[in-house]
């Protein structure tokens, strides 16, 4: 009698232990799946493209992301903004970004996809020796001249950059910053690190 009142506690603890133990190969079998569905941090520093929500983006602020382990500047550029791009062109040292490898939806004054004019992509290193240049949106700083009309301003060496990171003639920096390869999958999905959306994705 105590054997048959003992079975069904020894059945009930052998099925938990058994569903425990499923459960817990499940989990390992999935796993792999799982995280092999996200790139991976070799992938990624390889230049596996970056997928960029702009939608929370605000006019005249800028959104800094990583590709191939370098920082991407997004700026969303107010009108006021456009604007200024074609003033002091003069000071300019490439206006039409015709030098270095620029993709050929940056070669025009507001180096970005005609589409999303407002929206400029690039790469916050200098030309010059690889510092990271300062976001400076403000007209006419002390420091940096009464014709300043905004841009990026290295600290480093002094290179000058205009809002569409245009350099200025004088600088230590050779070339205009890099606009890197990007698309927009919507209007407010940006791919960075890839010229055009995959069809059939």
């Amino acid at each position: 009698m105590v054997g048959d009142s003992a079975d069904p506690k020894r059945r009930r603890y052998l099925l938990i232990a058994t569903s425990s133990l499923g459960a817990i190969g499940a989990v390992a079998a999935v796993t792999p799946l799982v995280f092999s569905m996200f790139p991976s941090e070799r992938v990624k520093a390889a230049g596996a493209p970056v997928e960029v929500d702009i939608s929370k983006l605000e006019p005249g602020m800028l959104l800094t992301i990583e590709w191939r382990g370098k920082p991407v500047w997004i700026v969303n550029r107010t009108k006021e903004m456009l604007d200024r791009l074609d003033k002091g062109l003069d000071q300019l040292a490439d206006p039409t970004s015709s030098a270095g490898n620029q993709p050929d939806y940056a070669k025009n004054s507001m180096r970005a996809r005609q589409e999303h004019a407002n929206i400029l992509v690039v790469e916050g290193v200098c030309t010059h020796l690889g510092c990271s240049p300062t976001f400076r949106k403000e007209v006419g700083p002390a420091d940096l001249g009464a014709d300043w009309q905004g841009g990026f301003y290295c600290p480093c060496h002094g290179s000058k950059f205009d809002l569409a990171a245009r350099v200025f003639k004088g600088a230590p920096a050779p070339t205009n910053l890099n606009v890197p390869p990007y698309t927009y999958l919507s209007d407010t999905v940006l791919l960075v690190g890839q010229d055009s959306a995959v069809k059939g994705a």
